[in-house]
């Protein structure tokens, strides 16, 4: 349990600090993340690793010379905004290009996606690595399917080293994905963690069971089975990774035994007297191996097994020196220059100059009133969303909501204190939420509201034709980002029938109040029936079994949204003039 906290909304945010300010000598703080504290002496490709919080040492812990060039920081098990991304990326930028490498999950994919195109623009090359390591998370069919968990810290470490010897991007790149299609992780949990702030953890097993197949979210693992003695758990860690050994004639492994967040380094020593030998029987020379805390997952009991298959390319890499806050290795003489004006943060906050109609203005109105009552509810509805996520989930759907919709009602009330109309002021709502509530529910939310707000305009008092327009271009947005339909377990499993059924009744001579509310039962009704279903998509997918007889939570938690902000889309806007 996390017992060292304030608020626990603010957690991520004071460890980062305090953890930069404890190791100001190697890093420094920028907005949404932290950088080395000095920039490489000549133009070297910036590797730049991110995901959530609660991974420590991943991945702030990592910064420095030989590893990375920069760290970008998402909230707890949440996916960091593009924003973030953008600006940790431009601060760390040294003239030679980019990479971002991160674990597949959803919310990264889309949120470093975007950052990517956003650096390409202004003329940065940028390229993404994601890690697939986790064997239990798909089948070696669907390999791009898989998480990355645990070999995450290799293929890092590869890229960050072979950066530091002067490769370029394109070499950087191949690297990352070799290092990756070379490596495999099994993981397994003994118990769940807690978030700062709750009572209970996010899952909890029976006595004397264990989780097998576990992710580094917080989830459970894909089944539970009897807890066996530490030589019958090598032997089955051992057995699983080596059963997916690649195409590839190397005898000479990389190889991690990890702690995931309160498993003590004398049981993994312990856990390793079975696990070294039985790789050496298997014909592997263990080069340089890691037995400790390394990729965690907050307070998690339980511990992974990452194997690498180095050729003598990797092998010259992952051997290379490194100095960082959590790990260091060999002799360091990297030659730095000094902090110099050229790394200043970027400002992403500079005030927006509206122009809008008084009829939009008094319709802005009723939009900040709808983010009002969303924060509001969601505040309420934390903890029932944040249970509904655990089941096969990490825990974080309710905690990133709240997150998201008060971000998105402070910036819609600043925007609307400038003088914007109802379609910047959702714009501007929109990027607040994905800024801050990261995630992939965070980024969908975020995209939606800025398309609602785009097709709604400064100009306009909506009529019912054009909101029912608008609550389209809400749902075609998050249907692009996503690539999710009916039926995979989603968000779009409700959001879908909200705007078939708004059309349908709209166009059918409605009015947009009763057609509003008709299609909030609808996404209502459709949201409940997700509890058969098994994912598709999303952290959740992994664990399908686990989540029959459990609604999805974003389709839970739109569909609430939608029923409570009806009245303040679909009431006649009050001219100013009478406020």
């Amino acid at each position: 349990m996390t017992r060292i906290f304030n608020d626990p909304a603010d957690f991520a945010d004071e460890a980062l600090a305090g953890f930069c300010d404890a190791h100001s000598d190697l890093v420094r703080q920028v907005e949404g993340g932290a950088v080395r504290r000095n920039r490489p002496a000549t133009p070297k490709v910036a590797v730049i690793t991110g995901g959530g919080s609660g991974h420590y040492p991943a991945f702030a812990g990592i910064i420095g010379p030989g590893f990375a060039d920069g760290a970008v920081v998402g909230n707890i098990f949440t996916s960091p905004s593009s924003q973030q991304a953008y600006s940790v990326a431009k601060a760390a930028n040294s003239g030679a290009g980019v990479v971002f490498t991160y674990g597949n999950y959803a919310g990264d994919v889309m949120n470093f996606g975007m950052a990517s195109e956003r650096l390409k623009a202004e003329g940065i090359p940028t390229e993404n690595v994601l890690v697939t390591d986790d064997i239990a998370s798909a089948s070696i069919e669907e390999a791009e399917k898989r998480r990355g968990i645990a070999g995450d810290f290799v293929v890092f470490k590869v890229m960050g080293a072979a950066a530091e010897a002067g490769v370029d991007l394109d070499s950087v790149v191949r690297l990352g994905r070799k290092a990756n299609e070379l490596t495999r992780t099994i993981g397994t949990a003994f118990s769940g963690c807690t978030f700062p702030g709750a009572d209970q953890p996010l899952f909890s097993l029976p006595e004397g069971q264990m989780g097998l197949g576990l992710g580094i979210h917080g989830e459970p693992g894909l089944f539970d089975t009897e807890l066996p003695s530490a030589v019958e758990l090598g032997q089955e860690l051992v057995r699983r990774v080596l059963a997916e050994t690649p195409s590839s004639d190397s005898k000479r492994l990389a190889v991690i035994l990890n702690g995931l967040g309160s498993t003590k380094h004398e049981e993994l020593f312990v856990l390793w007297r079975t696990v070294a030998p039985l790789l050496r029987e298997a014909g592997y020379t263990l080069v340089m191996p890691e037995v400790g805390e390394l990729v965690t997952s907050l307070d998690m009991a339980g511990a992974s097994l990452t194997l690498t298959w180095l050729d003598d390319e990797l092998e010259q890499y992952w051997t290379a020196p490194a100095l960082t806050p959590a790990y260091r290795r060999g002799a360091v003489g990297f030659d730095v220059a000094p902090v110099g004006a050229d790394e200043a943060e970027v400002d992403a906050t500079a005030a927006a100059d509206y122009s809008s109609t008084a009829g939009s203005r008094a319709y802005a109105a009723q939009c900040l009133q709808a983010l009002g009552t969303t924060a509001a509810l969601l505040r309420d509805s934390e903890s029932v969303l944040g249970d509904m996520d655990a089941i096969a989930g990490d825990g974080d759907h309710g905690r990133g909501m709240v997150r998201g919709s008060a971000a998105a009602l402070k910036a819609a009330a600043v925007a609307f204190e400038r003088g914007a109309g109802a379609g910047s002021l959702l714009a501007a709502a929109g990027d607040a939420w994905a800024d801050k509530a990261g995630g992939t529910s965070g980024v969908l939310w975020g995209a939606g509201l800025r398309a609602l707000g785009e097709r709604l305009g400064d100009e306009e008092t909506p009529t019912p034709d054009v909101l029912a327009r608008s609550v389209r271009a809400f749902a075609d947005r998050i249907a692009g980002l996503g690539k999710a339909e009916i039926g995979d377990k989603t968000m779009m499993d409700a959001l879908l029938p909200f705007a078939a059924s708004l059309e349908d009744r709209i166009s059918s001579g409605i009015g947009a109040e009763q057609a509003w509310a008709a299609a909030a039962a609808d996404a209502t009704s459709a949201a409940a029936s997700t509890a058969e279903l098994r994912p598709l998509k999303g952290r959740a997918r992994p664990l399908a079994e686990k989540s029959l007889g459990t609604p999805d939570p974003g389709a839970t938690s739109l569909a609430m949204v939608f029923t409570a902000v009806g009245p303040h889309f679909t009431a006649a806007p009050v001219p100013a003039a009478a406020n």
